[in-house]
Protein backbone atom coordinates (compact mmCIF):
# COMPACT_ATOMS: atom_id res chain seq x y z
CA UNK A 1 0.00 0.00 0.00
CA UNK A 2 2.83 2.37 0.74
CA UNK A 3 4.66 1.82 -2.31
CA UNK A 4 1.21 2.44 -4.72
CA UNK A 5 0.87 5.16 -2.83
CA UNK A 6 3.90 6.76 -3.48
CA UNK A 7 4.22 6.38 -7.32
CA UNK A 8 1.54 8.89 -7.89
CA UNK A 9 2.93 11.56 -5.93
CA UNK A 10 6.08 10.87 -6.92
CA UNK A 11 4.39 11.10 -10.56
CA UNK A 12 2.48 14.11 -9.78
CA UNK A 13 5.80 15.51 -8.47
CA UNK A 14 7.53 15.02 -11.64
CA UNK A 15 5.10 16.61 -13.74
CA UNK A 16 4.99 19.56 -11.77
CA UNK A 17 8.44 20.32 -12.30
CA UNK A 18 8.34 20.01 -16.52
CA UNK A 19 5.11 21.51 -16.19
CA UNK A 20 6.49 24.38 -14.42
CA UNK A 21 9.59 24.52 -16.50
CA UNK A 22 7.29 24.55 -20.02
CA UNK A 23 5.61 27.35 -18.58
CA UNK A 24 8.61 29.29 -18.14
CA UNK A 25 10.01 28.42 -21.18
CA UNK A 26 6.92 29.35 -22.89
CA UNK A 27 6.58 32.55 -21.37
CA UNK A 28 10.32 33.88 -21.13
CA UNK A 29 12.38 31.95 -23.60
CA UNK A 30 12.42 35.00 -26.24
CA UNK A 31 13.75 37.09 -23.15
CA UNK A 32 16.28 34.29 -21.94
CA UNK A 33 17.24 33.67 -25.56
CA UNK A 34 18.18 37.66 -26.01
CA UNK A 35 20.37 37.32 -23.08
CA UNK A 36 21.95 34.32 -24.19
CA UNK A 37 22.60 36.00 -27.62
CA UNK A 38 24.12 39.19 -26.25
CA UNK A 39 26.24 37.24 -24.39
CA UNK A 40 27.67 35.27 -27.12
CA UNK A 41 27.50 38.21 -29.32
CA UNK A 42 29.91 40.07 -26.69
CA UNK A 43 31.91 36.86 -26.62
CA UNK A 44 32.73 36.57 -30.30
CA UNK A 45 33.15 40.04 -31.12
CA UNK A 46 34.81 42.85 -28.57
CA UNK A 47 33.33 45.30 -31.14
CA UNK A 48 29.79 44.53 -30.34
CA UNK A 49 29.25 45.82 -26.71
CA UNK A 50 30.60 49.49 -28.07
CA UNK A 51 28.36 52.42 -27.69
CA UNK A 52 28.59 53.53 -31.19
CA UNK A 53 27.50 49.60 -32.51
CA UNK A 54 24.67 49.12 -30.77
CA UNK A 55 23.02 52.22 -30.79
CA UNK A 56 23.19 51.14 -34.68
CA UNK A 57 22.15 47.87 -33.28
CA UNK A 58 18.94 50.10 -31.79
CA UNK A 59 18.43 52.38 -34.94
CA UNK A 60 18.31 49.17 -37.25
CA UNK A 61 15.76 47.38 -35.30
CA UNK A 62 13.85 50.11 -35.29
CA UNK A 63 11.69 49.61 -38.90
CA UNK A 64 11.52 46.10 -38.77
CA UNK A 65 10.07 45.74 -35.34
CA UNK A 66 7.58 48.64 -35.90
CA UNK A 67 6.26 46.46 -39.04
CA UNK A 68 6.47 43.65 -36.63
CA UNK A 69 3.65 45.27 -34.25
CA UNK A 70 1.71 45.97 -36.72
CA UNK A 71 2.30 42.25 -38.03
CA UNK A 72 1.55 40.73 -34.56
CA UNK A 73 -1.95 42.23 -34.75
CA UNK A 74 -2.51 40.63 -37.99
CA UNK A 75 -1.29 37.46 -36.93
CA UNK A 76 -2.70 37.51 -33.66
CA UNK A 77 -6.01 36.96 -35.81
CA UNK A 78 -4.21 34.03 -37.25
CA UNK A 79 -3.79 35.93 -40.45
CA UNK A 80 -0.87 37.47 -42.28
CA UNK A 81 0.62 40.38 -44.38
CA UNK A 82 3.00 39.54 -46.69
CA UNK A 83 2.69 43.05 -48.59
CA UNK A 84 4.59 45.08 -45.40
CA UNK A 85 7.62 45.64 -47.74
CA UNK A 86 5.80 46.66 -50.54
CA UNK A 87 3.31 48.97 -48.84
CA UNK A 88 6.54 50.93 -47.02
CA UNK A 89 7.75 51.00 -50.91
CA UNK A 90 4.57 52.64 -52.22
CA UNK A 91 4.47 54.78 -49.13
CA UNK A 92 8.23 55.54 -49.02
CA UNK A 93 8.62 57.07 -53.21
CA UNK A 94 4.86 58.57 -52.52
CA UNK A 95 6.51 60.19 -49.23
CA UNK A 96 9.23 61.10 -51.27
CA UNK A 97 7.17 62.84 -54.30
CA UNK A 98 5.05 65.08 -51.52
CA UNK A 99 8.01 66.10 -49.80
CA UNK A 100 9.98 66.88 -53.28
CA UNK A 101 6.66 68.82 -54.58
CA UNK A 102 5.74 70.86 -51.88
CA UNK A 103 8.56 71.04 -49.02
CA UNK A 104 5.96 70.22 -46.46
CA UNK A 105 7.31 67.37 -44.50
CA UNK A 106 3.65 66.99 -42.08
CA UNK A 107 1.91 66.50 -44.93
CA UNK A 108 4.37 64.13 -46.80
CA UNK A 109 4.33 61.80 -43.77
CA UNK A 110 0.64 62.23 -43.38
CA UNK A 111 0.45 60.49 -47.12
CA UNK A 112 2.99 57.98 -46.46
CA UNK A 113 0.73 56.61 -43.54
CA UNK A 114 -2.24 57.29 -45.21
CA UNK A 115 -1.16 55.19 -47.99
CA UNK A 116 0.16 52.40 -45.73
CA UNK A 117 -3.48 52.35 -44.35
CA UNK A 118 -5.11 52.45 -47.41
CA UNK A 119 -3.53 49.06 -48.86
CA UNK A 120 -4.17 47.51 -45.30
CA UNK A 121 -8.05 48.31 -45.90
CA UNK A 122 -7.77 47.13 -49.24
CA UNK A 123 -5.99 43.55 -47.48
CA UNK A 124 -9.02 43.94 -44.97
CA UNK A 125 -11.60 44.37 -47.01
CA UNK A 126 -10.39 41.22 -49.69
CA UNK A 127 -10.16 38.95 -46.20
CA UNK A 128 -13.27 39.86 -45.10
CA UNK A 129 -16.12 40.97 -48.10
CA UNK A 130 -14.43 38.99 -50.81
CA UNK A 131 -13.57 36.12 -48.27
CA UNK A 132 -9.85 35.69 -50.16
CA UNK A 133 -7.63 33.47 -47.81
CA UNK A 134 -4.96 36.05 -45.87
CA UNK A 135 -1.91 35.02 -48.10
CA UNK A 136 -3.42 34.78 -50.69
CA UNK A 137 -4.27 38.69 -50.68
CA UNK A 138 -1.65 40.10 -49.28
CA UNK A 139 0.52 37.96 -51.75
CA UNK A 140 -1.59 39.70 -54.55
CA UNK A 141 -1.31 43.13 -52.63
CA UNK A 142 2.72 42.81 -52.50
CA UNK A 143 2.72 42.83 -56.37
CA UNK A 144 0.21 45.38 -56.59
CA UNK A 145 1.73 48.06 -54.27
CA UNK A 146 5.14 47.31 -55.69
CA UNK A 147 4.46 47.69 -59.31
CA UNK A 148 2.63 50.95 -58.34
CA UNK A 149 6.06 52.10 -56.74
CA UNK A 150 8.09 51.26 -59.91
CA UNK A 151 5.45 52.77 -62.26
CA UNK A 152 5.70 56.21 -60.11
CA UNK A 153 9.31 56.36 -59.81
CA UNK A 154 10.06 55.23 -63.66
CA UNK A 155 11.92 52.71 -61.72
CA UNK A 156 14.37 55.38 -60.28
CA UNK A 157 14.88 56.30 -56.51
CA UNK A 158 13.60 59.60 -55.35
CA UNK A 159 16.51 61.80 -53.30
CA UNK A 160 15.76 62.56 -50.12
CA UNK A 161 17.52 65.86 -49.30
CA UNK A 162 15.30 68.25 -46.63
CA UNK A 163 17.78 68.25 -43.58
CA UNK A 164 15.43 68.63 -40.80
CA UNK A 165 13.29 66.07 -42.06
CA UNK A 166 16.63 63.53 -42.53
CA UNK A 167 16.83 64.08 -38.15
CA UNK A 168 14.52 61.80 -37.53
CA UNK A 169 16.25 59.27 -39.04
CA UNK A 170 19.94 59.70 -38.13
CA UNK A 171 19.61 62.24 -35.15
CA UNK A 172 19.36 61.73 -31.03
CA UNK A 173 17.34 62.37 -28.34
CA UNK A 174 18.75 61.64 -25.01
CA UNK A 175 21.37 59.97 -27.19
CA UNK A 176 18.71 57.27 -28.00
CA UNK A 177 18.63 57.30 -31.81
CA UNK A 178 14.94 59.24 -32.50
CA UNK A 179 13.97 55.75 -34.55
CA UNK A 180 14.27 53.98 -31.49
CA UNK A 181 12.37 55.72 -29.38
CA UNK A 182 9.12 56.10 -32.04
CA UNK A 183 9.57 52.68 -31.91
CA UNK A 184 9.26 52.21 -28.24
CA UNK A 185 6.57 55.15 -28.26
CA UNK A 186 4.45 52.92 -30.86
CA UNK A 187 5.11 49.81 -28.81
CA UNK A 188 3.66 51.30 -25.58
CA UNK A 189 0.59 52.26 -27.47
CA UNK A 190 0.00 48.70 -29.42
CA UNK A 191 0.15 46.76 -25.78
CA UNK A 192 -1.59 49.21 -24.04
CA UNK A 193 -4.29 48.48 -26.71
CA UNK A 194 -3.80 44.77 -26.78
CA UNK A 195 -4.05 44.67 -22.91
CA UNK A 196 -6.47 47.16 -21.83
CA UNK A 197 -9.36 47.33 -24.92
CA UNK A 198 -12.10 45.57 -25.82
CA UNK A 199 -11.03 45.62 -29.38
CA UNK A 200 -7.41 44.13 -28.01
CA UNK A 201 -9.63 41.51 -26.46
CA UNK A 202 -11.54 41.22 -29.36
CA UNK A 203 -8.13 40.30 -31.71
CA UNK A 204 -7.35 37.51 -28.98
CA UNK A 205 -10.54 35.99 -29.70
CA UNK A 206 -10.68 36.13 -33.06
CA UNK A 207 -7.67 34.50 -33.32
CA UNK A 208 -8.50 31.83 -30.88
CA UNK A 209 -12.23 30.99 -32.05
CA UNK A 210 -13.39 32.67 -34.79
CA UNK A 211 -16.69 31.58 -34.64
CA UNK A 212 -17.29 31.81 -30.84
CA UNK A 213 -16.37 35.50 -31.56
CA UNK A 214 -18.98 36.21 -34.31
CA UNK A 215 -21.45 34.53 -31.80
CA UNK A 216 -20.80 36.56 -28.50
CA UNK A 217 -21.20 39.76 -30.66
CA UNK A 218 -18.02 40.82 -31.97
CA UNK A 219 -17.88 42.52 -35.29
CA UNK A 220 -15.27 40.15 -36.76
CA UNK A 221 -15.19 41.22 -40.27
CA UNK A 222 -14.67 44.86 -38.75
CA UNK A 223 -11.85 43.97 -36.24
CA UNK A 224 -9.86 42.18 -39.18
CA UNK A 225 -10.11 45.19 -41.64
CA UNK A 226 -8.89 46.79 -38.56
CA UNK A 227 -5.78 44.84 -37.90
CA UNK A 228 -4.71 44.65 -42.26
CA UNK A 229 -5.35 48.72 -41.35
CA UNK A 230 -2.75 49.01 -38.56
CA UNK A 231 -0.79 46.58 -40.37
CA UNK A 232 -0.38 49.19 -43.14
CA UNK A 233 -0.12 52.04 -41.03
CA UNK A 234 3.11 50.59 -39.64
CA UNK A 235 4.09 50.50 -42.75
CA UNK A 236 3.56 53.82 -43.93
CA UNK A 237 5.41 54.77 -40.46
CA UNK A 238 7.97 52.59 -41.36
CA UNK A 239 8.73 54.23 -44.15
CA UNK A 240 9.05 57.59 -42.84
CA UNK A 241 12.16 56.00 -40.74
CA UNK A 242 13.20 54.53 -43.63
CA UNK A 243 13.38 57.62 -45.95
CA UNK A 244 15.01 59.91 -42.71
CA UNK A 245 17.71 57.20 -42.63
CA UNK A 246 18.69 56.53 -46.21
CA UNK A 247 17.87 59.92 -47.37
CA UNK A 248 16.30 58.02 -50.60
CA UNK A 249 13.31 56.36 -51.56
CA UNK A 250 13.96 53.30 -54.21
CA UNK A 251 10.89 51.57 -55.56
CA UNK A 252 12.68 48.63 -54.18
CA UNK A 253 12.79 49.92 -50.91
CA UNK A 254 11.50 46.80 -47.65
CA UNK A 255 12.23 44.43 -50.30
CA UNK A 256 12.41 40.91 -48.04
CA UNK A 257 11.13 43.34 -44.82
CA UNK A 258 7.93 41.35 -44.58
CA UNK A 259 9.77 37.99 -43.70
CA UNK A 260 11.93 40.09 -41.20
CA UNK A 261 8.41 41.21 -39.71
CA UNK A 262 7.37 37.76 -39.74
CA UNK A 263 10.33 36.29 -37.79
CA UNK A 264 9.97 38.85 -35.32
CA UNK A 265 7.09 37.74 -34.62
CA UNK A 266 7.20 34.28 -34.43
CA UNK A 267 10.87 34.62 -32.62
CA UNK A 268 8.71 36.58 -30.16
CA UNK A 269 6.50 33.76 -29.43
CA UNK A 270 3.35 34.71 -31.11
CA UNK A 271 1.76 32.05 -32.60
CA UNK A 272 1.10 31.47 -36.87
CA UNK A 273 -2.62 29.78 -35.53
CA UNK A 274 -3.64 33.22 -33.53
CA UNK A 275 -4.71 33.86 -30.24
CA UNK A 276 -0.93 33.51 -28.82
CA UNK A 277 1.62 36.11 -28.03
CA UNK A 278 1.95 39.97 -28.00
CA UNK A 279 3.74 42.88 -29.11
CA UNK A 280 6.24 42.51 -26.08
CA UNK A 281 7.89 39.47 -27.56
CA UNK A 282 8.00 41.05 -30.96
CA UNK A 283 9.97 43.51 -29.19
CA UNK A 284 12.35 41.24 -28.06
CA UNK A 285 11.92 39.36 -31.51
CA UNK A 286 12.83 41.98 -33.34
CA UNK A 287 16.19 43.13 -31.28
CA UNK A 288 16.99 39.09 -31.52
CA UNK A 289 16.94 39.78 -35.45
CA UNK A 290 18.49 42.65 -35.01
CA UNK A 291 21.95 41.44 -33.28
CA UNK A 292 22.08 37.91 -35.23
CA UNK A 293 22.34 40.39 -38.11
CA UNK A 294 25.23 42.70 -36.61
CA UNK A 295 27.29 40.20 -35.14
CA UNK A 296 27.35 38.35 -38.33
CA UNK A 297 28.16 41.78 -39.95
CA UNK A 298 30.84 41.80 -37.62
CA UNK A 299 32.48 38.40 -38.09
CA UNK A 300 32.16 39.01 -42.02
CA UNK A 301 29.28 36.63 -42.78
CA UNK A 302 28.32 36.66 -46.59
CA UNK A 303 25.53 38.08 -47.21
CA UNK A 304 24.21 35.44 -48.68
CA UNK A 305 24.24 33.05 -45.54
CA UNK A 306 22.71 35.30 -43.42
CA UNK A 307 19.03 34.15 -44.45
CA UNK A 308 20.23 30.38 -43.48
CA UNK A 309 20.93 32.09 -39.68
CA UNK A 310 17.66 33.53 -39.63
CA UNK A 311 16.24 30.90 -40.86
CA UNK A 312 17.07 28.50 -38.47
CA UNK A 313 16.88 30.75 -35.89
CA UNK A 314 13.06 30.98 -37.30
CA UNK A 315 12.39 27.38 -36.71
CA UNK A 316 14.35 26.82 -33.21
CA UNK A 317 11.76 29.66 -31.77
CA UNK A 318 9.31 27.74 -33.10
CA UNK A 319 10.24 24.84 -32.00
CA UNK A 320 11.45 25.50 -28.23
CA UNK A 321 8.20 28.01 -27.53
CA UNK A 322 5.62 25.69 -29.62
CA UNK A 323 7.12 22.70 -27.08
CA UNK A 324 7.02 24.50 -23.98
CA UNK A 325 2.78 25.84 -24.69
CA UNK A 326 1.87 22.20 -25.89
CA UNK A 327 3.29 20.84 -21.97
Amino acid sequence: MRLQQSLPVERVGGGRQRLDARDILARYGTFLALIALIVVAALLSPRFLTPVNLMNVLRQTAIVGVLGIGMTYVILTAGIDLSVGATLALSAVLLAGTLETTGNIVLAMLVAVLAGMAVGLGNGLGVTLGRVQPFVMTLGMLGIARSIAFLYTGGEPIPVLDRTFLTLGIGYLWRIPIPSLIFIAILVVAALALRYTPFGRAVYAIGSNEEAARLSGIAVGRVKTLVYIISGATAGIGAIMYCSQFASAPPIAGEGYELDAIAAVVVGGTSLFGGQGGVIGTFFGALIIGILSNILNLMGVSPFAQPLAKGALIILAVLIVGRGRRG
